[in-house]
This record gives structure tokens, C-alpha cells and sequence, in this order.
């Protein structure tokens, strides 16, 4: 799997990924200390308000700034992008009212939703080859596992000597440095064949994503993902300390087995994805998550919930690592940004949704009913993905064009039927091709 960091301009961008988020984790911690200090006791509602403006931001503002990548220079796109964040990141220990914090947070998340899905949509230009590219969604997958469990281990190590205020320098650094290592490379900005009005740059990534049965399928299993995920993020702390009257540790504990698993499953991808299709896996991942869920009804201790929560992270990082996979295959290089915008925009709408149902129905029916009703959730995804996500799913489909002039450039070697002409070659929902076609 390290072979793929013998390329240069991937491994830089791979040491700036890990940096930032280490400096977010960091942030995370002293983001949750900042909330104690200024509201107390109404902390738990300050960062759960703190959470829904993140999703929001992640929801409303990535297909906004995706239809101004494709317009900029992407690497000057992503230093600016790291310099607001490390902006915000100066101004937070200084925040003296809750307001304050809220309005911060959307700008820094709001940078974030342009940051992401313009960096992922660059990493398949920067490696082309598609084992190169699996390999490096697989150590991605290990630099966010192992994020969530440094990040804090780090902040409690930095808390002995310096106050909770001083996390936020970490956070700046991380950024800083993140910044410095983008601008070190010179990374691809593919431009459009076209000139494309607002409208058109801003709805073109969910334009396609949703005219294309494997990404339909993908937004499917997102909520599979998300069910599980939700399950394991709100509701971990209150089956070890509430259910089983354990302590802190052991809730870390429990999540390290989360995360484990996540990581085991991500070693795992490269050679399992050389031999089999990413249908197949994603959903025998997402069986897992089902499975899990079921199966967490009926767990009655602590020492049952280790392996149940390592099992949910194996399913959970191998239904959600290989999305960049159909991403990089369902779009030309231009539309790339666009179309991760709207991975990422979509994906947390569905986290929207479970985040505050894991834990309105964890609090209200009690955690056995939780447990099954996201499983009904998880399972209903599961089914519906696999409806509308075909078996068959080759890259080049034979189609029928009877709208484009005889004379169009693109109909150079087709065959003339009918009022139309027919040809093959690698399908993606574009101007030329905005429907999917019916036979195959």
C-alpha cells in the first residue's frame, strides 16, 4: 500500500491531509473545553448546535463552492482555503460569547466543505491508475481512523502543560503547514470544454450523481453507512456509562474498537478490490452494518460490544472507502470537483438525518429499539441499492444518439440506425450524454 507514496506531488498531498486533520482533531477537543468554559452546564447543547451548523454548512455550501473550482486554479484554490481555516482557528481561543463560536464554526466549516471534495477530486487526476488509486482511498481511510484516535491522545498529553486555549495553535500550525505543502506541487485544473452558466456549475455534480444508477446506489448505501455510524458516534457513551456503568476509559475503548476495525478493513481493500467488484464489497459491507445493528439488540455486556463495534468498522470502512472509486469512473476530470462536492453534500444530508435520530430515539425508546429501527433503516438501504445499482455495470455502453447534428464531432466513427447513430465508449452523464441509457 506505501508504494504509492513514492510519487511525489501524492505524497506531499497525503502529508497535508494527515496534518490538517490532526490539527482538527485538536481543535475538536479544545472546541469542546471552549463550550464548558463559556456555557457550563448547557455545554452538551452549545457543540450539538456547533454540529448541526457543521452539517449544514457541509450540505449548502459544497455544491456552491464546487461550481467555483472548476473556474479557479486548484492549487491556489486549496492554499486559500487552508489560510481562512488557520484564520478561524486564530481567532477562536478569543471568543467570549456562544454566538460567537457559532458564527466561526460555519465559516471554518464552510471552508472546509469547498476544501474536501476539491482535494479528493484531485488525488484521481494526481494518481490515474486505478490500483495507485485505491491504495491511496485505502491509506486515507487509515489517516482519518488513526486521526480520531491521535488526535485526542495528543490533546490530553498537550493539556498537562498548556491550557485547553493553546490547542488552537495546533490547529493553525496544521493548517499552515498544510498550505505550505500544497503550494509545494503543481496539481492539475482541468477545464470545462464549455462555457457554463452559475446555475449550471452549481447543480452539475447533483445532476449527475443522480442520473447515474451506481452513484444512486452509492447515495443509498450512504445512509446504510450513516444509520450504523450515527449508532456507534452518539450512542457508545451512553451504553458503556448508562447501560453497563463503566467509565470513561472504556467508552474510548469501545470507539478504539470502532476505529480498528475501520482500519483493519482499509489494509484489506486494495487486494480484495483487485479481485472483486466494488458492488459486491460495498454491500457485503453494508450486510455487515446490518447485521451489526441486529445483532447490538441483543448485546448484554461490554465485552460483547468490542467485537460487535470492531465488526460495524470493518463494514463501515468497506462500504464507504471504495466511493471514490465510482466517483473518479462517473465523471470527466472537470466535473470531478462538482461531482465530490455533491458525494460530500449528500452523504451528510443523510448523516443530518440519523445523527439526531440515534439519539432522539436512543433517549425516548431505550437503545435495544434504537438499535433495530436504524437496522430497519440500514436494511431498507441496503434493498433499495440493490435495486437500482445493476449488476451489470460495465464503464463503456453501447448507446443511440438522435439528437446531435450528422455532423457532430462526436458521432465521428459511429454507426448510422434508424434517425440516430450508435456507437460505444466510456459512459458518463454529460452535455452529449445527460440521461443513462435505458438498454445496455
Amino acid at each position: 500500500m506505501l508504494q504509492v507514496l513514492a510519487n511525489r506531488t501524492y505524497r506531499r498531498l497525503f502529508l497535508a491531509q494527515v496534518i490538517a486533520l490532526v490539527g482538527t482533531g485538536l481543535a475538536t477537543v479544545a472546541l469542546g473545553l471552549l463550550a464548558f468554559d463559556l456555557a457550563g452546564a448547557d455545554a452538551g447543547a452549545v457543540l450539538g448546535t456547533a454540529l448541526a451548523i457543521k452539517m449544514i454548512a457541509y450540505v449548502g455550501v459544497a455544491p456552491v463552492a464546487a461550481a467555483f473550482a472548476e473556474q479557479l486554479p486548484r492549487r491556489s484554490m486549496l492554499v486559500c482555503l487552508d489560510l481562512v481555516r488557520a484564520a478561524v482557528a486564530v481567532f477562536l481561543p478569543f471568543v467570549t460569547e456562544v454566538w460567537q463560536v457559532y458564527v466561526l464554526i460555519f465559516v471554518l466549516q464552510s471552508a472546509s466543505a469547498a476544501f474536501t471534495p476539491t482535494f479528493q477530486a484531485t488525488i484521481p487526476e494526481v494518481l490515474p491508475d486505478e490500483k495507485e488509486y485505491t491504495r491511496a482511498l485505502s491509506l486515507s481511510r487509515l489517516a482519518y481512523d488513526l486521526e480520531s484516535v491521535a488526535s485526542p491522545m495528543l490533546a490530553a498529553a498537550l493539556l498537562t502543560v498548556v491550557s485547553f486555549h493553546s490547542l488552537f495553535a495546533g490547529t493553525v500550525v496544521g493548517f499552515l503547514a498544510s498550505a505550505a505543502l500544497v503550494v509545494s506541487v503543481v496539481l492539475p485544473s482541468p477545464k470545462a470544454s464549455e462555457r457554463r452558466g452559475i446555475y449550471d456549475r452549481t447543480t452539475r455534480g447533483l445532476r449527475i450523481y443522480l442520473a447515474t444508477p451506481r452513484l444512486r446506489g452509492l447515495l443509498a448505501l450512504n445512509l446504510a453507512v450513516s444509520a450504523a455510524g450515527s449508532m456507534v458516534i452518539v450512542n457508545t457513551v451512553v451504553l458503556v456509562q448508562a447501560e453497563f456503568g463503566l467509565a470513561q476509559r472504556d467508552t474510548a475503548m469501545a470507539l478504539a474498537a470502532f476505529g480498528v476495525g475501520s482500519m483493519i478493513a482499509a489494509l484489506l481493500l486494495p487486494r480484495l478490490l483487485d479481485n472483486m467488484p466494488d458492488r459486491t464489497a460495498m454491500l457485503a459491507g453494508a450486510a455487515v452494518l446490518v447485521a451489526g445493528l441486529f445483532i447490538g439488540v441483543f448485546v448484554p455486556r461490554f465485552a460483547l460490544l468490542l467485537p460487535l463495534w470492531l465488526a460495524i468498522g470493518v463494514g463501515y470502512s468497506l462500504t464507504q472507502t471504495p466511493s471514490g472509486r465510482l466517483l473518479r469512473r462517473s465523471a470527466h476530470p472537470e466535473d470531478r470537483p462538482a461531482l465530490f462536492a455533491a458525494q460530500f453534500a449528500l452523504s451528510h444530508a443523510c448523516w443530518l438525518i440519523t445523527y439526531p435520530l440515534a439519539g432522539w430515539l436512543g433517549a425516548k425508546v431505550g437503545l435495544s429499539t434504537t438499535f433495530a429501527m436504524l437496522g430497519v433503516i440500514a436494511a431498507t438501504a441496503i434493498l433499495i441499492a440493490t435495486r437500482i445499482w445493476p449488476v451489470h455495470d460495465p464503464e463503456e455502453i453501447e448507446h443511440v444518439h438522435d439528437a446531435l447534428p450528422v455532423d457532430h464531432p462526436h458521432l465521428v466513427g459511429a454507426t448510422r440506425v434508424g434517425n440516430g447513430h450508435r456507437h460505444i465508449h466510456l459512459f458518463v452523464i454529460d452535455s452529449h450524454h445527460p440521461d443513462w441509457p435505458t438498454e445496455q
